[in-house]
């Protein structure tokens, strides 16, 4: 009944919310301990069989949940480290799929190439959320985080595309490199296309209709929709239009939304981006139950030699790509060894290592057909789904539990550029406030009391700066402001927006820095206006 599957919903809701709290206590990466925690409740006798539905996955979760990983990643990073990115996210899973097919078709009796290179797509790719997860509390180098985000993003569409062309060989028994190749190409330039046909579309309508916050956080919402269904409709990459499209969107934000659609927005993203990735993880545990009770004619102790073997197979795979794809560049080309700094060999292996597998593996091993196109039953699903559910547990266990073990023995620490650059955005807004109370201001800046403080404050703000202080100054205007006086507050807020700005464009300083300064000042535009 309706009801029952409501309250089972919002129980998991509140299942969630609790064991991330508590994740938070123990320091663990909430996604192992929502997949542990599903999978021991899944055992509970009396607990209602829970199956994920991939479509529900790819339809529902799939969309928001690579929009708001878009979102927040910097362009200008990802586009720095495009070589990195691009070689993990395609080469690595195409290799992946390559291994895992002839291993597997090597290892489990009756396990046609063909299925190999279907379970082999599945597997290939990493999560974004359980690798970005367990390291946002670690003090890594900005080069690893950046890497690891961008190939989230983008190895989810090259394994889907692999998956479509092993399922597609295992109905019809043909296969054809060339027009795979081809293919492979059309899917997925087509999809950015669609993406960012859309996204310039949405970007008019958040720039030129009279829209409220209201309206474009909602917006927000229905766009990685629209990108995802159009581009599935006419069988391009979704997932490529889904990510091109937040990244441009994500790159234009700051000249079509007020500081209150941004307040709005990111409050809203924040709750439904935890809640689905929540759920996500907790329900994966859930399936295993169910999993088994499927698994036919197979042994459980074979399927578990099985599944560790391959979960072997990808994280040694991971590791021996890595280590040729950041040094190999650099032996043949000049202009890298210029362009990029050696990347030492404990962070090669930090993100060699953080090859953790999640959502999509399990969305897409569910969602290999259950009958061929005669009606007989699709051969060893049963055991691609238990593998797949292996491998998922296997890596987040392993490889996220030993994550912040590895970090501190290799001792990987993030160099510290940003205090710097701290100080130097403080001073460049800071400055552009003192031009701006010189033009527009001289008289009162000299004369009203109110505005002589806030000048001296931003003086003040600026000598420290220079100083590179640690420190920031605390003093604030206070009170009521009369009319003009308000005004000059916001006028501040506006030009110190209009430098971040500008930094912006110009590269200077990391995005995550600017972003962070853009913020205050929404804050600080929001308690002014209220």
């Amino acid at each position: 009944m309706l009801q029952d599957n409501l309250l089972l919903i919002i129980s998991l809701l509140l299942v969630v919310s609790m064991l991330t709290m508590l994740s938070n206590k123990l320091r663990i990466s909430y996604p192992i301990l929502l997949v542990l925690a599903g999978l021991g409740i899944g055992f509970i006798p009396g607990v209602p069989s829970i199956t994920l539905q991939p479509e529900l996955v790819f339809i529902i979760f799939l969309p928001p949940l690579l929009y708001a990983a878009a979102w927040y990643t910097s362009w200008n990073d990802f586009w720095r480290y495009r070589r990195p990115v691009f070689m993990l996210a395609f080469g690595l899973v195409i290799f992946t799929a390559t291994a895992v097919a002839f291993i597997s078709h090597a290892l489990i009796p009756g396990f046609s190439l063909p299925l190999g290179f279907l379970l082999g797509a599945i597997i290939s790719p990493p999560d974004a959320i359980a690798a970005t997860s367990v390291l946002e509390h670690l003090k890594v180098p900005k080069r690893i985080t950046t890497i690891l985000e961008g190939e989230s993003l983008i190895n989810d569409a090259s394994s889907l595309i692999v998956f479509r062309f092993a399922l597609a060989a295992i109905f019809t028994g043909q296969f054809s490199i060339w027009e795979a190749g081809g293919d492979f190409v059309l899917v997925s330039v087509m999809g950015v296309v669609i993406g960012l046909a859309i996204a310039h579309v949405v970007y008019l309508i958040h720039r030129f209709l009279p829209t409220t916050p209201s309206i474009d956080t909602a917006i927000t919402l229905i766009s990685p929709y629209l990108m995802y269904i159009a581009a599935e409709h006419f069988h391009f990459s979704g997932v490529l239009a889904v990510v091109s499209g937040g990244l441009f969107l994500s790159f234009r934000s700051h000249e079509v939304f007020s500081y209150s659609t941004r307040l709005q927005a990111v409050s809203v993203w924040e709750t439904l981006v935890f809640l689905l990735n929540g759920v996500v993880f907790i329900m994966i545990g859930l399936e295993l139950p169910y999993i088994i009770k499927e698994l036919g004619q197979s042994s459980i102790l074979d399927a578990i030699k099985y599944a560790v073997v391959i979960s072997l197979v990808t994280i040694i795979i991971r590791i021996l790509w890595v280590y040729p794809g950041a040094y190999l560049p650099r032996l043949v080309s000049e202009k890298i060894r210029k362009r990029e700094p050696r990347p030492s060999s404990a962070s090669v292996f930090i993100v060699g290592w953080s090859g953790m597998r999640g959502v999509v593996s399990l969305a897409s091993a569910l969602a290999v057909p259950i009958t061929m196109s005669n009606g007989q039953a699709f051969p060893q699903r049963n055991l691609i789904l238990f593998i797949t559910f292996i491998v998922i547990l296997f890596t987040l266990v392993i490889q996220g539990l030993s994550l912040p073990w590895l970090i501190r023995i290799l001792k990987i620490e993030a160099p510290e550029p940003e205090v710097a650059h701290e100080h130097a955005i403080r001073l460049r807004l800071a400055t552009a406030v003192l031009n701006m109370l010189e033009k527009s201001y001289a008289d009162e800046a000299t004369s009203i009391d109110a505005f002589v403080r806030l000048r001296e404050r931003y003086q003040r703000m600026a000598d420290i700066a220079t100083s590179k202080l640690n420190q920031e100054d605390g003093v604030h205007a206070e009170g009521h402001f009369v009319p003009k006086y308000r005004q000059m507050l916001l006028d501040a807020v506006h030009v110190r927006r209009a430098e971040l700005t500008k930094m912006s464009r110009s590269r200077e300083f990391p995005d995550e820095l600017i972003r962070k300064r853009e913020t205050e000042l929404d804050l600080e535009e929001a308690r002014l206006r209220k």
